[in-house]
């Protein structure tokens, strides 16, 4: 029986932190690892220069508390700059198309980069071994190349949707991601082919030397800046040097008496936490898994917790989020009677998220957990010239109309689905789990739990179960979900769009403990894996 588990969206990975618990490191020590790994064999997904939110719990320490590290408008962002550019908002609720893609492609698609130094704080803070050895594997990996991975491709060849710029031009926006990408013949690179990148293995060794600090104020940030000036870039030396992670108790709450502790705002914890209280209301488990009612009932609590995570969530440095009102029961028992009562409840769109994300769990030895989600949104494209790394592309999902929750302001985060969470019974954990998928990610996380809790599936079940989505008007399925089940809904005037792709809607990572037995479950839809140590 494994006396620790680590579960991730890769197998380089979940390898690389397996190794690291089984040469004694902690989870925290386990999980940076394995992260940093991650930006190195599936750099869209995230890397040095992206943002996430981390969950960490030390029962004996005495310690459960998130870092937030999502990223910040530059200071030379106004909330006006881009008001006249813009054509739609993209149909999932996670981004805004503009003329000429500034937003979504290039230099002032960046905001400032908050991963590597949460990765930093959490190793020095809560792991137990030298930075250097947490970030060796990485730079293993970068200088000595993988295989292209099926869904590393995938995302290649199908990543771009809903408006936004077509894969490939991101991948050869630069010198750098061409030389990288793309074949001597100009053909993107195929599955199967060797991918390396020394130029990022000389970069995580410098890291590695001098610490995280020589990225937001030494030698890797004055080139990091030289390259944002030359190309007309928001992202400024100044930003680097003021950034800050945030650090906050989990956001917690309950259902079915169990304690779920999720994240803050800008995180998707409170969608999460708003959905389980209104669908406390209904027996699910009477319902029945996947049937007619029970998407439909899904559905609109979905809906609901979208339409309020528009009108009112944000930057809780920005926005006044009215946190007790979405997460009160009674609050939730009012949207469940709306349900009863049959309405169709309303998610706005200019006309009718990036999925470029993973994740990490980890449970060690001794108790301590690690759930952490971290991203590059749809990345910009940008890799400055000698450096190896892809940069985040966050403004893209910023609203560019003034005054409102998603508005862009200096130094701002915007909202983001990430929920990195921990189910507990009788105060101990439970579920750990979170997955990447743009705005889809609480949808993903919530069905699980769901899976779990209301339909007694294991854990392997709950994660690869079918499933279906509503963070706007439209109900989207997975191509597993029959339509027979769906036909009532169209009949009762909803739109349902099923998807080609059997996997989808999040791609959730979990562990459970199930009577002092660890599982985990990685989603099949990707290339991860779970090993148990």
């Amino acid at each position: 029986m494994p006396k620790a588990m680590i579960v991730s969206a890769q197998p380089e990975a979940s390898e690389a932190g397996a190794e690291v618990l089984m040469r004694g490191g902690n989870a925290i020590d386990a999980a940076m690892t394995a992260a940093l790994v991650q930006g190195v064999v599936d750099p869209q997904m995230t890397g040095i220069a992206g943002f996430g939110n981390c969950q960490i719990y030390m029962p004996n320490k005495g310690v459960h508390t998130c870092i937030d590290f999502h990223g910040k408008t530059p200071l030379a962002a106004t909330p006006q700059m881009w008001e006249h550019l813009l054509i739609s908002e993209t149909r999932d609720g996670f981004g805004f198309v503009l003329q000429g893609n500034v937003n979504d492609l290039g230099y002032q698609a960046i905001t400032t980069p908050g991963s590597l130094k949460a990765y930093g704080e959490a190793a020095a803070e809560f792991g137990t071994w030298e930075w250097r050895d947490i970030c060796q594997p990485a730079i293993n990996y970068a200088n000595n190349g993988f295989a292209v991975r099926p869904a590393m491709y995938n995302w290649w060849v199908n990543g771009a949707s809903l408006g936004r710029t077509d894969v490939s031009a991101r991948l050869g926006l630069t010198a750098a991601g061409r030389r990288l990408y793309f074949r001597k013949d100009g053909t993107l690179k195929m599955m199967g082919d060797h991918f390396e990148n020394p130029d990022l293995g000389r970069t995580l060794a410098r890291i590695a030397q001098h610490g995280t600090d020589i990225f937001y104020h030494g030698e890797i940030a004055e080139e990091i800046a030289a390259d944002m000036q030359a190309h007309d870039g928001l992202l400024s030396a100044e930003d680097l040097a003021s950034y800050s992670t945030t650090r906050t108790d989990p956001l917690t709450g309950s259902y079915r008496g169990l304690e779920v502790a999720t994240n803050h705002p800008p995180g998707g914890g409170v969608m999460l936490l708003q959905m389980l209280n209104v669908l406390e209301q209904f027996d699910l488990a009477e319902l029945g898994h996947n049937t007619t009612d029970y998407l439909r009932v899904v559905c609109e609590a979905m809906k609901a917790a979208t339409a309020d995570k528009e009108a009112f969530v944000g930057d809780p440095a920005f926005v006044d989020v009215p946190l007790q009102k979405l997460t009160s029961k009674d609050y939730a028992a009012s949207i469940a009677t709306r349900i009863r009562n049959g309405e169709h409840i309303n998610v706005d769109r200019l006309l009718p998220e990036a999925k470029d994300t993973t994740h990490v769990a980890v449970i060690d030895a001794d108790g301590n957990c690690v759930t952490m989600t971290h991203s590059l949104g749809m990345p910009s494209g940008v890799i400055t010239e000698g450096l190896g790394f892809m940069y985040n592309g966050c403004m893209g999902v910023f609203d560019p109309r003034p005054g409102r929750a998603g508005s862009v302001a200096p130094g701002k985060s915007r909202f983001s689905s990430l929920c990195p969470t921990m189910v507990f019974e009788h105060g101990a954990p439970r579920v750990i789990l979170g997955a990447p998928g743009g705005t889809q990610i609480a949808m993903g996380v919530l069905q699980t739990l769901l899976n779990i809790i209301d339909h007694n599936m294991s854990v392997t079940d709950a994660v690869a179960a079918p499933r279906f989505s509503a963070t706007s008007n439209v109900i989207d399925i997975m191509n597993r979900i029959p339509e027979y089940v769906v036909a009532p809904l169209r009949q009762q005037g909803y739109e349902v769009i099923r998807s080609p792709a059997s996997y989808g809607i999040a791609g959730v990572h979990a562990i459970e403990r199930v009577n002092g037995e660890l599982r985990g479950a990685a989603d099949p839809g990707l290339d991860g894996v779970a090993y148990g140590v």
